[in-house]
């Protein structure tokens, strides 16, 4: 099943059920050492991943680095590699303070010494793209995604931020695909409402979408969703666990979107737990599991910074699920009576 493949988009890309999210081999929350995050490549490649994301903003370059490393020695015919642009990033000042070398802010362990500049210019783009081929030591990048436009980033300058996109920004990604041997384009966001806006303006193949369909979270089902699958655009779908709450319980760090879990949302999972406990399944199955049962989820993305959390996540991804605990979900409105399930027919791909 890890293998299985599905289409990302129209132009003949396909990627692997299970994918690999490089964020924590980056340093997000934790420091991740060099051969802890070989180990978890070598083995999410032994596992049968062969769909790896990665990001310029991970570790401020350290998790292209890392990937490129293990990737560059495959064969290139046999994974789907994607990276993002949208930020650029420069050598932090010579004379910053060398205790900034621990923390980057933004959640970053142990960064590289660069700091992130966003661009979602033309030349921004491109120049990114490029930056990415060196670090990654791999001519070939098979997805691009712009990274984190929207306006839950950037706030008041996100009308900024989109007007270089209009004057430029769609036109690198559509250069990009057309002649530099990319094959898929799109947004790696945490917002729903800004991929509808990008479809609008410009065709994209597929996105990246964190958190926004998960157990805890199915309003992407009114309208993104559906629009996805009319249009043909791939969803890699990330952010399955919600930052952690799905992967711990509530008996974890309480971690859910980037920070702390209200009460409610601690309450829900504890619904969660009792029908997870009373059908003898594990939480992070039903977490992983959930979104990949809908038909326009191309690929489920998720982070690992260990050989041992791949382990996990490779257990969690294959761990047989009885069609009656779906439905007891529904039943205590958990999930949303109209979410494909694995036990449903919309759960088959064609």
């Amino acid at each position: 099943m890890i293998g299985r493949l599905r289409p990302l988009g129209r132009r003949g890309l396909q990627t692997t059920a299970l994918g690999m999210g490089a964020a924590g081999l980056g340093g997000l929350y934790r420091d991740v050492s060099e051969e802890e995050a070989q180990s978890a490549l070598d083995a999410a490649w032994q596992a049968g991943i062969r769909t790896f994301d990665v990001a310029p903003y991970y570790g401020y370059t350290k998790a292209e680095h890392r990937v490129g490393r293990n990737l560059r020695a495959r064969d290139r015919d046999a994974f789907v590699l994607s990276t993002k642009a949208g930020r650029l990033m420069r050598a932090r000042a010579y004379n910053a303070s060398r205790s900034s070398s621990r923390t980057g802010g933004d959640d970053w362990i142990a960064p590289l010494a660069f700091e992130p500049r966003f661009d979602y210019t033309y030349d921004g783009i491109l120049r990114s793209f490029e930056d990415s081929q060196q670090r990654l030591g791999i001519s070939r990048i098979d997805v691009i995604l712009l990274h984190d436009i929207g306006r839950d980033t950037h706030g008041n300058q996100a009308d900024h931020y989109w007007r270089q996109l209009l004057d430029g920004g769609f036109k690198a990604l559509d250069e990009l695909r057309t002649t530099r041997g990319v094959k898929a384009v799109g947004l790696g966001v945490n917002e729903v409402a800004v991929i509808l806006d990008a479809m609008g303006e410009f065709d994209i193949d597929c996105a990246l979408l964190a958190g926004r369909y998960t157990l805890l979270e199915q309003a992407s089902l009114d309208v993104l969703l559906p629009e996805c699958e009319r249009r043909g655009v791939g969803i890699l779908l990330g952010g399955a666990f919600n930052s952690g709450i799905l992967a711990q319980g509530t008996k974890g760090d309480l971690k859910f979107n980037y920070g702390a879990a209200n009460d409610e949302i601690v309450r829900r999972v504890q619904a969660f737990e009792a029908v997870c406990a009373s059908f003898d399944v594990p939480l992070p199955a039903a977490a992983l599991q959930f979104p990949y049962a809908h038909p326009a989820v191309s690929s489920v993305v998720t982070g690992a910074r260990t050989a041992h959390e791949v382990a996990q996540n490779v257990a969690s991804f294959t761990r047989p699920i009885p069609p009656a605990f779906w439905q007891a979900l529904k039943d205590a409105g958990l999930i949303r009576v109209e979410a494909p399930t694995p036990a449903s027919p919309a759960a088959t791909p064609a």
